[in-house]
């Protein structure tokens, strides 16, 4: 049975973190369209705080835990408490495991989704985060193949459900004021939230054996 390892999952965290960072720019630029144009610089200092903290050989819901703890108690918005949430659950879905299968994986996926829609407003199509992270669970959970095409299967839906949310008026936020306005521009949270799931896909993908 195909597994990730969950011993040396710090390094796709740290990955996630320069992503993040490495795209500060661009995320800031989306946000300031319709929002407060903060969401680049808030991430990238989170993700950049708690990469410094991890190490590559870290497990994967040890480093979780770790970014969950700096994101939800030294950024500031609306974001840090909702990936922080996302990554807690995550990381406590898993903490006790050594070898991640599919199932668990899919578990992983499902309790960070819940997190996130237990503190937050929005629900899918409200042009947020979700729009990008329930379609990809929903792919991960109904993809037919195995472990390695579920999580292509996740990163796909991921980018189709970042790219869905140009075409949505926000809901929700301060964007949500500007109505029609906020129509065809991509939604910051969607676009990060797609950064992340990528970066998980791309390297469990990688290290599944």
């Amino acid at each position: 049975m195909a597994t990730l390892k969950n011993e040396g999952g710090g390094a796709i965290v740290r990955r996630m973190a320069d992503t993040i960072v490495e795209n500060r720019g661009y995320l800031s630029e989306i946000d300031g369209k319709i929002g407060d144009g903060d969401h680049g610089n808030n991430m990238a200092k989170g993700f950049g705080r708690a990469k410094e903290r991890i190490s590559d050989g870290d497990t994967l819901s040890g480093a979780m835990h770790t970014l969950a703890d700096v994101l939800m108690g030294e950024i500031g918005g609306s974001m840090g408490p909702l990936y922080g949430m996302l990554f807690d659950d995550m990381a406590s879905a898993v903490e006790d495991l050594d070898q991640i299968d599919r199932a668990a994986f899919g578990a992983m996926l499902k309790a960070g989704q819940e997190g996130v829609m237990a503190i937050g407003e929005a629900k899918r199509g409200d042009k947020s985060l979700l729009d990008a992270l329930i379609p990809a669970v929903e792919a991960f959970e109904a993809d037919t193949g195995d472990f390695d095409s579920a999580l292509a299967a996740m990163k796909a839906a991921a980018e189709a459900g970042r790219d869905a949310t140009k075409d949505m008026v926000s809901q929700i936020g301060r964007s949500s004021r500007l109505g029609e306005r906020s129509r065809g521009v991509l939604d910051a949270g969607a676009t990060s939230c797609c950064m992340i799931l990528s970066v998980l896909a791309d390297d469990a993908r990688a290290r599944i054996g």
